[in-house]
C-alpha cells in the first residue's frame, strides 16, 4: 500500500530539519565566518582560509582517525535524506540518478561538467582574490604523511556525495513535491551553496551560485546525480592534491 502524499508544510519541515543538520547548518556558520573576515582589521585578500588541516600533527595514526571519522560522519545526513525519500519510494537513490546504470554517458557528462565549471572557476577565483573579495584558498593542510593524498580523495567525494545527494537529488524533489516551480527550486538550492561557501569569501559564494544553477539546470535535464557527483568530485581532487602537490612550487597558489 502506498503512503499518503505528505503536506507541503511536512515536506518543508522536513527540508528546513535535513539542511539544519547539515549543509544548512554550515551557511550559517559561513555567514558569521565572512562577517567576522569582512570586519577585521586584515583585508580579505590578505586574510587565508585553510582547509583539509591536521588534528593532531604531531599524532599521525590518530590524525587519521580524526579524518575519517569527520568523512564519515559527514555523509550520515545523506543516508538521512535517502531514508526519508524511502517512506514512498522504496528506491530513491535510482529515482535521482544516484546509481551506475548509465556509466558512459554519466562519466562524459562529468568531466564536460568539469572542465565547463573548473577552468572558469579557477581564474573567477584568483580575479576575485586580486580585487579584494575572497580570501586566499588553502585547500590542504595535511602534514607529510603517506595517508594524505588517499584522505584528500576520499575528503572530495564526500563533499561530492553530501552536496549533489542532498542539495539536488533530495531538496529538488522534496520542494517539486511541496508545489515550488523548477527556477524556484533551482536558484533557492543554488543560495544555499553559496551561502555555505561565503567562509571562502564573496568569490567563493558567487562562484558556487553559478555552480549551483549549472548543476541544478543539467539535473532537471537529465534527472541524474551521478554526473554532478563525478563532476563535483573531480573538482575537489584537483583542487586539494594539486595544491598539495603545487603549493611549494606556484607563487600563486
Amino acid at each position: 500500500m502506498a503512503a499518503p502524499p505528505l503536506a507541503k508544510r511536512t515536506l518543508f519541515t522536513e527540508t528546513v530539519l535535513v539542511l539544519g543538520v547539515s549543509l544548512g547548518a554550515s551557511a550559517i556558520w559561513s555567514i558569521l565566518s565572512i562577517i567576522r573576515k569582512a570586519t577585521a582589521q586584515v583585508p580579505l585578500s590578505a586574510q587565508t582560509t585553510s582547509m583539509n588541516t591536521s588534528v593532531t600533527p604531531d599524532r599521525p595514526w590518530l590524525d587519521l582517525a580524526y579524518q575519517l571519522a569527520g568523512i564519515s560522519l559527514a555523509l550520515v545526513p545523506v543516508v538521512l535524506a535517502l531514508h526519508l525519500l524511502r517512506r514512498e519510494d522504496p528506491q530513491p537513490a535510482a529515482r535521482m540518478g544516484f546509481d551506475l546504470r548509465r556509466p558512459g554517458s554519466d562519466v562524459l557528462l562529468g568531466f564536460g561538467l568539469t572542465a565547463l565549471i573548473g577552468l572558469p572557476g579557477l581564474g573567477f577565483y584568483l580575479l576575485s582574490r586580486e580585487l579584494g573579495f575572497n580570501t586566499s584558498i588553502a585547500a590542504a593542510n595535511l602534514t607529510d604523511v603517506w595517508w594524505a593524498i588517499p584522505v584528500l580523495i576520499l575528503a572530495a567525494i564526500q563533499n561530492a556525495v553530501l552536496e549533489e545527494v542532498v542539495m539536488i537529488g533530495y531538496l529538488f524533489r522534496r520542494w517539486a513535491q511541496a508545489g515550488w516551480g523548477t527556477w524556484q527550486i533551482i536558484v533557492t538550492s543554488a543560495v544555499i551553496r553559496g551561502a555555505y561557501h561565503l567562509y571562502q569569501g564573496f568569490g567563493g559564494f558567487v562562484g558556487n551560485l553559478v555552480m549551483g544553477i549549472v548543476f541544478g539546470w543539467i539535473y532537471t535535464r537529465t534527472k541524474r546525480v551521478m554526473p554532478l557527483v563525478l563532476a563535483h568530485a573531480l573538482l575537489d581532487i584537483v583542487a586539494f592534491v594539486g595544491y598539495t602537490l603545487l603549493r611549494d612550487h606556484l607563487s600563486w597558489l
